[in-house]
């Protein structure tokens, strides 16, 4: 008897002649991630993957393979020959081990058989397993609605028996949807945005705009230390960091003043779109909502889509500031998001900006800056780092 992690894909397995791509994906952002761990031995089968921890403490492989896009399961479990009384053996030392660890009072077992040769069903499985159980744990006794416990035993070529199905994040598996350059502030919102995006299977970039020395180097090290975090899902991210002050100098010169944000964020869209060129990126991602802001009402987002042409991703749209926190909580970007450093947007800020401007009057007003020379001026100093999971 040995322990193997069992690891369960949900999309993927939809995804007919190109599955393998998805499945082979996967596979390589795992190895990835436990590259650190010597000795594994990786297998496809059965639409799922199975992990052989070797040396390697299998509850820590766990936590690990958690963390990956794609994953939607992960059990740790015992394998052996499917026979009858080394399933009766497992399932009994699985039971034991969980009344070590908590009490319990009912239990169920649950069975599948893959394995069409072998000579009991599914629900025989199952009665003859929980007789095994009873007989060595009289004190407990069978729920097969709210058990305490779960006995699952699959019955493959080979046997599994586990007590647990830990979650993983689910999604695509990472780098198979294309590439997409995240916006990302200091704040709650944009952080959300990107992990969403690259649970969906989109390689993820970064661009941070700062407005040094108005805005500090601590807020900067926030932004460092939110891109470590989203590595850790993300194995690696280049993050761009551009310094938007002499723009948002240019416009409180000549801009009336309820226009600056609007003005500001279509300068941030030039550029971004300028570095998503440079980069080989299909999209831009933003964390925007809805009417959370006055530049982010239909009319403010219609005028900001006009500044470029490549797509916009809001994954956040439509979520509520409670749906958005509980996200950043989540997957550990909230405590870093609520440090109370200031961003670029909070420099020049308006006490009364437009919430509903219209694209020919912010065209002409934007105008006479010289949109290029500016963009081209801030490309110039771009910074560009790479972070590593």
């Amino acid at each position: 008897m040995e322990s193997v992690l069992i690891i369960r894909y949900g999309e993927i397995s939809l995804k007919g002649a190109n599955r393998h791509y998805f499945e082979d994906t996967l596979v390589k952002n795992i190895k990835s991630r436990l590259k650190n761990y010597p000795g594994l031995n990786i297998t496809k089968g059965d639409s799922r993957i199975y992990l052989e921890p070797g040396n390697n403490d299998p509850q820590t492989l766990l936590a690990e393979l958690t963390g990956v896009f794609g994953v939607v399961s992960v059990s740790i479990a015992s394998r052996f020959p499917a026979e009858l009384e080394q399933i009766y053996n497992a399932a009994r030392q699985a039971v034991a081990r969980t009344l070590q660890e908590r009490p319990i009072k009912s239990f169920k077992v649950q069975s599948r058989r893959g394995n069409k040769q072998f000579p009991l069903e599914s629900l025989e499985i199952s009665r003859r397993v929980g007789a095994a159980v009873l007989e060595a744990f009289p004190q407990i006794e069978v729920d097969v609605h709210h058990p305490d416990l779960t006995v699952y035993v699959e019955v493959r070529e080979l046997a599994y028996v586990y007590t647990e199905k830990i979650p993983g994040p689910g999604g695509m598996p990472y780098g198979t949807n294309g590439k997409a350059l995240l916006l990302l502030s200091g704040g709650i919102d944009s952080p959300v945005a990107g992990w969403l995006m690259a649970k969906r299977g989109v390689v993820i970039e970064a661009l941070h705009f700062h407005s040094y020395p108005f805005t500090s180097e601590r807020a900067q090290e926030k932004v460092f230390e939110l891109v470590r975090i989203l590595c850790r899902s993300c194995l690696q991210i280049v993050l761009h960091s551009i310094n938007l002050l002499e723009i948002q100098q240019a416009i409180k010169a000549s801009c009336p003043e309820e226009y600056f944000t609007i003005i500001s964020r279509r300068f941030m869209m030039y550029i971004a779109e300028a570095i998503a060129d440079r980069r080989k990126c299909q999209a831009l991602i933003t964390g925007e909502n809805i009417g959370q802001v006055a530049s982010q009402t239909i009319e403010g987002l219609q005028v900001t889509n006009a500044a470029v042409r490549l797509p916009v991703f809001r994954p956040l749209l439509a979520m509520d500031k409670r749906e958005i926190v509980d996200w950043a909580v989540k997957i550990g970007t909230y405590d870093v998001s609520v440090e109370p450093y200031e961003d670029c947007c909070t420099v020049f800020l308006p006490k009364h900006p437009v919430t509903k401007p219209r694209l020919e009057k912010v065209a002409a007003l934007e105008a006479p800056l010289m949109i290029p020379t500016l963009v081209a001026q801030a490309l110039a100093k771009i910074e560009t780092q790479v972070f590593r999971a």
